[in-house]
């Protein structure tokens, strides 16, 4: 991983969101000093640009459980192949969101270059949830789901390569709906909430999430900003008070580096409206760097 070029691409995407604004974070981390900061750690970049997203206004709704679910994986699918054109020419994928559901597009990349592999699920929601399940009919919240196999016929059917992900650990979730937890409880997918974070500390809990994600396929690790505690990220859409702190969020980073095993990364969810002087863009920039092996010594 360290010596491959670092592919940057964005997704102008927030019809997955309740909120609107995540469309812009893409640009918001490339303004927080992206390129300069991976050229400071050594990493060569290409910016394969942002795939554009029609706005709710201009977009029918269709099935309320799966809201905007047409233009949304029609976005995707051009997120797949600028991930695909990534792969093809050796480089480590960085996809910037935009609302999570931008991870369908990824997950749909990598399965049909590699089959199906593990993803690391850094983020304050299990996004677990499924048409029948969820409570807002917001797609970045059944993302995972999704790409596991368990979105039902809603997922099926528009090109996307699901299952794509056959193994899956959640890092850092304290707020999971009712749907998801009766799911959780059927399947092999280990939680380390926050609490369990608490216990036995980020390096023992990530460290558990990669052995159980490593393997054949793809590692590949997806990052919601949300996972952080909202003093410190306070640009996204859906926070959760008591999340990682600055220093958790760097070690986890950290550890995933020295791990070598993923080969893409994810960071979703930052909303320059409702950030303070790009905090939070600025901080998904230092943790790319963190996951890419930037160090202090």
């Amino acid at each position: 991983m360290a010596d491959q070029r670092v592919a940057v691409i964005g997704a102008s995407l927030d019809l997955g969101a309740g909120r609107r604004g995540v469309d812009m974070g893409p640009s918001a981390i490339r303004y927080a000093g992206l390129e300069s900061r991976l050229r400071e750690i050594g990493r060569a970049s290409i910016d394969r640009g942002n795939v554009q997203a029609a706005v709710p206004e201009a977009s029918a709704v269709g099935d309320e459980r799966v809201r905007f679910l047409d233009e949304i994986a029609r976005t995707c699918l051009q997120v797949a192949d600028l991930v695909d054109a990534a792969l093809g020419d050796g480089d480590f994928p960085l996809v910037l969101g935009g609302d999570h559901s931008v991870s369908l597009g990824t997950f749909s990349a990598l399965a049909r270059a590699r089959g199906p592999g593990g993803v690391l699920w850094i983020d304050a929601h299990g996004d677990l949830n499924r048409p029948s399940t969820s409570p807002t009919g917001n797609v970045h919240g059944m993302s995972l789901a999704a790409a596991l196999g368990l979105g039902g016929d809603q997922f099926a059917d528009n090109g996307w390569s699901f299952p794509a992900v056959d193994r899956a650990a959640l890092v850092a979730t304290r707020q999971l709906d009712a749907g998801e937890q009766e799911l959780l409880r059927r399947i092999d997918v280990p939680v380390l909430t926050m609490s369990e974070v608490d216990r036995i500390g980020v390096e023992r809990a990530v460290e558990q999430a990669l052995e159980h994600v490593a393997g054949p396929g793809f590692v590949h690790v997806s990052l919601d900003m949300d996972a952080l505690d909202p003093e410190i990220a306070p640009g996204v859409g859906t926070p959760v008070k008591g999340g990682l702190s600055y220093r958790e969020a760097h070690l986890a980073m950290e550890l995933i580096a020295e791990s070598e095993l993923a080969g893409s990364l994810e960071v979703v969810e930052v909303n320059p409206i409702l950030d303070r002087a790009n905090a939070t863009g600025e901080l998904a920039v230092e943790l790319v760097a963190s996951a890419l092996g930037a160090r202090i010594l």
